[in-house]
């Protein structure tokens, strides 16, 4: 081995690339530029592992090749033949050639030996280079320790026998790309080799920059070490620092730069070399006992320039040793690099077409900003703009790390720029930088979304926006852009939710980086929030004054608050809700809550208006739980306070514009301001717990109480709003315990908390729970000290309920309650008073549960009838409107006597003081003409009540007084001309009455023998036509029609009131007819046919009418012609008419009107129309039925036909006749069964009619 070492020749390495650069790549040639140069040996093939080693071991001689100059080159070409044949076996076939080199350690190490000494013996570079491969390559594929230290130790040997280190490139070349290959040789070297140091400071000084690059390629693979880097810190503070720095300074080969750059890079990363290198003091006391070494030399001033050189690389490494040294500590050596002016060059390289140059230029501008000196320097002035374009070039780039750094180093100036330096100095770079990042927040790449959102919070600030004209437009189309992000965002991780068994772990991972990106937006949301409210005070900020002043002002402060409102509402808060199905975040809610705040804040119009939204969307309730969850513990501060301030702001707000009842006084607001201020940050427990408190009944201090008050207020505004998130059923037990507890103590709570008790109170109380009379005299002592009912008073359908429901309160503030409620009332319901029986529209809530209370508790009618005349007009009237539809929504119930008499009472007392009577409203009425429908309906329903529901005796005098106003009967005479007009539903109720009047008037005046004044003319034709064809959805007028019909049969057309006229031409009457006069047979047709198409409409009233119209004809012709009677009655479609009407369901038969047609069918002996077996059937389901269950008008009926077949002896079964009787006899008219009487005098379709009168 010595003998070989000793046969080497020191090969010049003076003005050759040094192998290993960091940066560089290889020094010399390539293996596949050696292969091709191995010719036809390599493409016939590798030699064979055996004889390729015995041919690098001793190369065979060349025939005829004599000694001398030519022999030299033909053995290099020789030798590197072999080398390049045993790099390629060792490639191709490496276990082989591996196990045979190692089979003998001896050869192994020997065959080391020659190549180590070739290597050395070599002058031609890729000769070496081909040396140096195959030594590494063997060496780490033989993992031997002793060839491996026998390879170093060579190294070493070499390096210590040279008397100069001109031939060292070779052996240090090797030297670090064996620690290269096997990192562990770093810390072996330096613990074993220790003088190797020397040597390598030898080369550092030899004037060649290729050694000094291999030599630093070295240094940097020894550093890289830990453990080395360590055991050489002293060698480096004493040594090689100042040379170092001297040399990287001086350096004019691309190979030295980088290779110190890559040193640099390995020293950079521990403190202590940092420390050192940055210490401008310390380095100048090194550099005086260095030979060659600088002490001017800085590494800000070296940095500085190889950035101001043209070299690509070079700038790159540059930027990356800065950022190196800034990571240790910003605030330290940030000072030093400002003061050398680098970041006026690192804004300079953004620029850049090179993306690599770009990212390290924005990561060491960011650790740059951190230093204050920075900004006061102005740099970010000055380099904001190259900022912006660079980030809009890169955004047209597919590099998305280049997006995320270029976007942090923008978002940390736009933080860290203080507030008295203007970063933007024209509203054109304002408007680039904020389009810029609309660009950034809409990338597909959820990273850089983010990056630019925590840009975009930073960007919205009043100093970087405040440069007239302030662009409301691009703001918006920035924020716009960042909400539809997130909630795009949100949408596609609710869509790629996982089905079926997912991992929990993804989803959670999931939800958390939903909650973050949403977090980032709402702070970003949040920041223009306050850049609005900061606005508010700024003239100029106001609007755009350069906006022409007849243009529409959409750039302006105003229109830029309601776009943030409106964006709040449609994105924010659905967001929100959304994720809080998943989790809940304190700090995302603490934003979200500072929003909704600051919105209170900035659209001060519509403020009220938000926070009735948001309370009836429950976010009472969802700041109360926040509260309870996370402030309990006096944990969260920050949230806790922003709940409290949101809380205060809503319910002041919501108390300040109250519904349909007057707003408190400002005494009342500011004591209510107070008690929320002191009382709402300490609220913070759950629900339960809240109840339970507001409950206690202990003696109670002033916070305590405060506290309380303040529950009861939360409490109240949550359930007028409709959010009930406490047990109603508890709450009402809790109120009840807090008034309590307040009497006890002799308290009087404040107004707008006594008000919110008696709400609750009339909210919770269950229908079959009702308040203890000890409560209800106390509500009444509280009461007592209130000097006007409205103070205290909401406008709730239930709270009407709650005071009228207590005779103790009733009597005492009823009227006032009633009039309050009526008052507040929106509708007058007048819409309710123009529609039909059959069209009725469902009742608003407010009268449902008024009519309830008139049904139970009769006297509130008196208070009404009261309200009526003492009221103002607009509060009378809808009490008006009201009772009137009461009155004709409930038809199936007969007032009782004690209603009736009251409402008697009052109405004569309304007349008396009034001056109203029939004689006065019939004066009325015939001063109007038909169209007066408002008037005139009212006034013939009282008149029509007037005849039929008062005593025989005011019936006659009514009558008298009626027909002698010449007024009222002609318009009756015109409103029956108009019967068969195409009229609206409002004339088809007039009509209506006014059939019903003149049917009643007939028959008092034909009773009576009354005097007429005036005739009415009425054309038969016409009526028989009307009742031919009725109009759609008028059976009411059929009905009053046939009442009149009626009444002119029985009187045989003889009234004096009613005068029959013909209708135009009449022909010649023929036999039957004069016998039937006034009548033609041709009029009796019609008006059967009529009759029987009226029956089968089945419309239970109209039907009534039918067959009294239907008797009365048959009396009459009977009476003239019992043969057209008879012929009449035993019509086949008879038959056919009544059972279409038997079959409408079962024990149809037993309805009156079927009865009494029955009956009059078998008193003109209709065997055709009704056989004795099928008057079997009846009778015997007749015996089956439940009598009981009948009405007094079915049971009258039902008499009528059992008399009926007694008097024609068709009840052949004697006992079953007995059984019938005797069950009729049992049932007394005056008592129907379990069926409630009929009232006889309903209102349908705003039309008064007696049922009687129909009836009979």
């Amino acid at each position: 081995m010595r003998a070989v070492c000793a046969g080497k020749s020191a090969a010049s390495a003076e003005g050759k690339r040094g192998d290993g650069c960091e940066a560089g790549g290889d020094g010399g040639h390539s293996r596949a530029q050696e292969r091709g140069r191995g010719g036809a040996s390599i493409r016939e093939g590798p030699l064979p592992a055996r004889p390729a080693l015995a041919a690098a071991r001793d190369p065979p001689p060349v025939p005829g090749l004599r000694a001398g100059a030519a022999a030299g080159p033909r053995r290099v070409v020789r030798k590197k033949h072999m080398l390049s044949c045993f790099q390629d076996a060792l490639v191709r076939h490496t276990s082989l050639v591996t196990q045979l080199v190692s089979q003998d350690q001896r050869v192994c190490i020997h065959f080391i030996s020659v190549l180590f000494g070739l290597l050395c013996s070599m002058e031609d570079g890729s000769v070496t280079n081909l040396c140096i491969e195959v030594l590494i390559q063997i060496t780490t594929h033989l993992k031997l320790e002793q060839t491996i230290h026998c390879l170093l130790d060579e190294c070493h040997k070499e390096l210590c026998n040279m008397p100069s280190m001109r031939g060292s490139l070779a052996t240090l070349t090797l030297l670090g790309k064996l620690v290269d290959a096997i990192p562990a040789l770093a810390d072996e070297l330096v613990m074993e080799h220790g003088n190797l140091m020397e040597h390598l400071l030898r080369g550092l000084v030899y004037p060649s920059e290729g050694i000094q690059a291999s030599v630093c390629y070295l240094y940097g693979k020894l550093y890289s070490s830990p453990v080395a880097a360590e055991m050489l810190s002293g060698h480096f503070r004493e040594k090689l620092f100042p040379l170092f720095l001297s040399i990287l300074d001086g350096a004019q080969t691309k190979e030295l730069q980088i290779n110190c750059l890559g040193l640099l890079r390995q020293l950079l990363k521990y403190d202590l070399f940092v420390s050192m290198i940055m210490n401008q003091d310390g380095m100048e006391e090194s550099a005086k006992n260095i030979e060659g070494s600088s002490g001017n030399t800085s590494l800000p001033l070296v940095l500085k320039k190889l950035l101001l050189s043209r070299d690509e690389t070079l700038q790159v490494a540059s930027a990356h040793c800065i950022t190196a040294v800034l990571v240790h500590s910003p605030a330290k050596h940030a000072p030093a690099f400002i003061h050398a002016d680098i970041p006026e060059f690192l804004f300079e390289h953004l620029s850049s077409s090179s993306e690599v140059l770009v990212w390290s230029s924005c990561n060491c501008l960011t650790l740059l900003v951190e230093e204050p000196l920075f900004f006061s320097k102005c740099h970010t002035v000055y380099g904001i703009e190259a900022v912006v374009r660079s980030l809009q070039g890169s955004l047209k780039m597919n590099n998305i790390e280049l997006h995320k750094q270029g976007l942090l180093l923008f978002a940390e100036i736009l933080t860290r720029q203080p507030e008295e330096i203007k970063l933007f100095t024209s509203s054109a770079m304002c408007r680039d930088a904020g389009r810029a990042l609309q660009e950034a927040v809409s990338s597909p790449v959820l990273e850089v979304a983010a990056e630019a959102l925590k840009a975009t919070s930073a960007f919205l600030r009043k100093d970087h926006q405040s440069t007239p004209p302030v662009q409301y437009g691009e703001l918006r189309a920035l924020l716009e852009a960042m909400l539809n992000r997130c909630a795009e965002f949100s949408q596609t991780l609710l869509s790629r939710r996982p089905l079926g068994h997912a991992s929990s772990r993804d989803s959670e991972k999931a939800i958390l980086q939903r909650g973050k990106f949403l977090l980032s937006t709402l702070e970003g949301f949040r920041s223009a929030c306050r850049l609005a409210i900061e606005f508010q005070s700024e003239p100029s900020a106001q609007e755009n004054p350069f906006t022409a002043p007849s243009a529409k002002k959409e750039d302006t402060l105003e229109a830029f608050s309601e776009f943030l409102l409106s964006a709040c509402d449609s994105l924010c808060i659905p967001m929100v809700m959304r994720h809080l199905e998943q989790t809940t975040h304190p700090a995302l809610m603490e934003v979200f809550l500072s929003i909704l705040h600051n919105l209170f804040v900035i659209v001060p119009h519509m403020k009220e208006k938000f926070s009735k939204k948001l309370a009836s969307s429950s976010f009472i309730r969802l700041t109360l739980e926040l509260k309870a969850r996370f402030c309990s513990d006096l944990s969260h501060s920050a949230l806790n306070q922003v709940c409290s301030n949101f809380l205060y702001y809503m319910c002041l707000n919501l108390l300040s514009a109250p519904e349909k009842t007057g707003p408190p006084s400002k005494e009342e607001l500011s004591a209510v301001s107070e008690l929320l201020q002191h009382g709402l940050p300490q609220i913070s427990s759950r629900s339960p717990e809240s109840l339970a408190f507001l409950s206690d009944r202990q003696y109670m201090e002033g916070a305590a109480r405060q506290r309380q008050y303040c529950i009861l207020l939360l409490f109240y505004l949550a359930y007028i709003h409709e959010d009930r998130f406490v047990s109603e059923a508890e709450l009402f037990e809790a109120v009840q315990s807090f008034l309590l507890s307040l009497q006890d103590q002799g308290e009087r709570p404040p107004l707008v908390v006594f008000k919110a008790s008696i709400y609750l109170l009339a909210i919770c109380q269950d229908k079959d729970n009702t308040l203890r009379e000890t409560m209800v005299s106390a509500i009444r002592k509280f009461l007592e000290g209130i000097p006007d009912l409205q103070l205290v008073y909401t406008h709730h359908p239930l709270l009407l309920r709650f005071f009228l429901l207590y005779p103790e309160l009733m009597s005492r503030y009823g009227h006032h309650v009633l009039e309050l409620w009526f008052f507040w009332e929106d509708s007058s319901y007048e819409e309710l008073d123009d529609v039909t029986s059959a069209g009725q529209p469902a009742l608003p809530a407010s009268l449902v549960v008024l009519f309830q209370l008139l049904r139970s508790i009769p006297s509130i009618l008196l208070i009404l009838l009261d309200l009526i005349y003492s009221s103002p007009v607009d509060t009378a009237h809808k009490v008006l409107n009201s009772l009137r539809t009461f009155l004709r929504r409930n038809e199936d119930i007969q007032v009782g006597g004690l209603i009736r008499g009251h409402f008697l009472l009052i109405l004569q007392r309304l007349l008396v003081e009034h001056g109203a009577s029939p004689s006065g409203v019939s004066k009325l009425c015939g001063k109007c003409s038909p169209t007066d429908v408002d008037i005139l309906q009212p006034s013939f329903n009282f008149l029509y009540w007037s005849l039929h529901q008062t005593t025989p005796s005011s019936q006659k005098r009514a009558a008298a007084v009626l027909l002698s106003s010449t007024g009222l009967m002609e318009l009756l005479e015109k409103m029956l001309a108009l019967t068969l007009a195409k009229a609206d539903s409002p004339r088809t109720a007039l009509l209506c009455s006014a059939w019903l009047l003149t049917a009643s008037f007939s028959a008092q005046q034909h009773k009576g023998s009354l005097q007429v004044h005036q005739t009415l003319s009425v054309e038969m034709d016409q009526v028989l036509k009307a009742l031919s064809f009725p109009k759609k959805k008028a059976a009411l007028l059929s009905a009053a029609i046939l009442c009149f019909l009626r009444t002119a049969l029985r009187q045989s057309f003889s009234s004096a009131l009613v005068a029959l006229v013909p209708s135009g031409a009449q022909p010649l009457p023929a036999t039957e007819d004069t016998v039937l006069a006034p009548l033609r047979m041709s009029q009796v047709r019609s008006l059967v046919i009529g009759l029987q198409n009226l029956l089968v409409q089945k419309d239970p009233l109209l039907s009534q009418a039918c067959v009294g119209c239907l008797e009365a004809l048959l009396d009459y012709l009977d009476a003239r012609s019992p043969d057209i009677a008879l012929h009449v009655a035993s019509q086949p479609w008879n038959r056919f008419l009544l059972f279409t009407l038997l079959d409408a369901g079962e024990n149809s038969f037993l309805r009156p009107e079927i009865l009494r047609l029955m009956t009059l069918f078998m008193r003109y002996r209709s065997s055709s129309v009704l056989s004795h077996e099928e008057v079997g059937d009846v009778l015997q389901g007749v015996a089956l039925a439940d009598l009981s269950t009948l009405s007094n008008t079915t049971l009258q009926a039902l008499h009528g036909f059992f008399q009926q077949l007694q008097s024609m002896g068709h009840l052949a079964d004697h006992s079953m006749a007995q059984t019938l009787q005797a069950s009729l006899e049992g049932l007394p008219p005056s008592t129907s069964s379990g069926q409630p009487p009929l009232q006889d005098m309903l209102c349908l379709g705003g039309v008064a009619v007696s049922l009687s009168h129909i009836r009979n």
